[in-house]
């Protein structure tokens, strides 16, 4: 651990685990509030795409700083084992587990979390950066419940013309053009959002299956539906806002700032 971080901050209680790291609660006595510290194993990172990835999370966070929307790295710390974010902490239920106890959401509970987030994906547009895992995991609210788009550590560098490639993101929301190879541009966030405003007016995705593969199959196809048993109550305006969103034509996709004018 750490000489500076155990300086700073009393390390406390696991609040959650990843792939490669752990999230602890911690409190600055100097600044007399809680935050949470993400703190990476090294040494577990043996794929050079997971070791750029690692770099790269810190920075495109303080590039995106200060947002009302985006979660804010507070310091990094570095010793010889781990790299040791602390952040904005997030101590109110994600969206996923919202969604999980609600099952679906009315249009203007939807419309209240939808405008914020797309907020925060327009303005890490406009800055050159693709979140590209976009996902009501990523979606979390702090004490004030004031929403925070998380997790940076799929995110890539984009705007001026450039492409991106890489199969990344999660099977409901990933956007058809990662899974098919080609280049693609920063609006697969939009399609991701577009998913999530759809689960939480439906309580269901719009493309499912058994298994990732059949997941993925049904995300290529892109046949968006909308049954009238779960979409009696929707509005055919929140309706066309999710054919603009969840649309397979890239070029007609809107984008970020496009669905906030909606």
């Amino acid at each position: 651990m750490s000489e500076a971080l155990k300086r700073d901050y009393q390390l406390c209680e696991e609040i959650g685990r990843g792939r490669f790291g752990t999230v602890f609660r911690c409190f600055s006595p100097v600044a007399e509030e809680f935050f949470a510290c993400k703190s990476i194993n090294k040494r577990a990172l043996s794929d050079p795409v997971d070791r750029e990835c690692l770099e790269k999370e810190p920075k495109v966070m303080s590039l995106l700083a200060p947002h009302p929307h985006i979660l804010q790295i507070v310091g990094i710390y570095e010793d010889e084992a781990s790299l040791h974010m602390v952040m904005e902490l997030c101590d109110s239920s994600d969206l996923f587990a919202r969604i999980n106890n609600q099952g679906f959401f009315h249009e203007s509970e939807a419309a209240s979390v939808m405008k914020p987030l797309l907020e925060a994906i327009a303005h890490c547009h406009r800055n050159g950066v693709a979140h590209r895992d976009i996902k009501p995991d990523n979606v979390m609210f702090d004490s004030r419940q004031r929403l925070k788009l998380a997790d940076f550590g799929s995110a890539e560098w984009c705007g001026e013309g450039r492409g991106m490639k890489g199969v990344v993101g999660t099977p409901y929301y990933v956007a058809p053009e990662v899974l098919s190879g080609i280049e693609y541009t920063e609006k697969v966030d939009v399609w991701s959002a577009g998913v999530i405003l759809y689960v939480m007016l439906a309580g269901v995705p719009p493309f499912y299956g058994d298994s990732a593969a059949e997941i993925f199959e049904a995300v290529l196809r892109g046949n968006l539906r909308f049954p009238t048993r779960i979409f009696r109550t929707v509005s055919p305006a929140a309706k066309d806002l999710l054919r603009k969103m969840i649309c397979k034509d890239v070029s007609r996709r809107l984008s970020a700032e496009q669905a906030l004018k909606i």
